[in-house]
C-alpha cells in the first residue's frame, strides 16, 4: 500500500497568520507612539467601522489592523500553500520567531527605544 503525503499547507497558513497579525499589532503600536500623525492614522482604521472607537483611542485601530493582517495573511497563505506539503517544523519555528519578535516589540522599554530611534514620541 502506497502512502501519499497529505498537504500540510493549510495548517501552516493557519499557524503563521496569527504571528503576522501580532507583528502588525506591534508595528501599529510603534507607529501610534511615534507621532501624533501616526496615532491619528492608526486611530482612523478603528474609527472607520468600530462604534465607540473615539472613546478607546488608537487601540481600536491597532486591533483593526491586526485583524486585517491576520485574516489577509491567512487567506493569502491558504491560497498559496493549500496543495503543498509544507515543513511544519519550519512553520513552528517561524511562528515562534514571529510571536517572540511581536512580544519583544510590545515590551515598553523596547517600544520606547524604537520610537526614540525613529525620532518620534510624544
Amino acid at each position: 500500500m502506497a502512502t501519499t503525503e497529505k498537504p500540510t499547507g493549510i495548517a501552516a497558513a493557519a499557524v503563521l497568520a496569527p504571528a503576522a497579525g501580532l507583528l502588525v499589532l506591534a508595528i501599529s503600536h510603534i507607529v501610534a507612539d511615534a507621532s501624533p500623525a501616526g496615532q491619528a492614522w492608526v486611530h482612523g482604521w478603528g474609527k472607520a467601522w468600530m462604534p465607540g472607537a473615539q472613546g478607546i483611542g488608537p487601540y481600536s485601530g491597532k486591533e483593526t489592523l491586526a485583524l486585517l493582517a491576520w485574516l489577509g495573511t491567512w487567506m493569502f497563505l491558504h491560497l498559496v500553500f493549500r496543495r503543498k506539503a509544507v515543513n511544519l517544523t519550519r512553520t513552528g519555528v517561524l511562528f515562534l520567531l514571529g510571536i517572540g519578535l511581536a512580544t519583544t516589540l510590545l515590551w515598553p522599554p523596547v517600544t520606547a527605544a524604537v520610537v526614540h530611534a525613529l525620532g518620534g514620541g510624544h
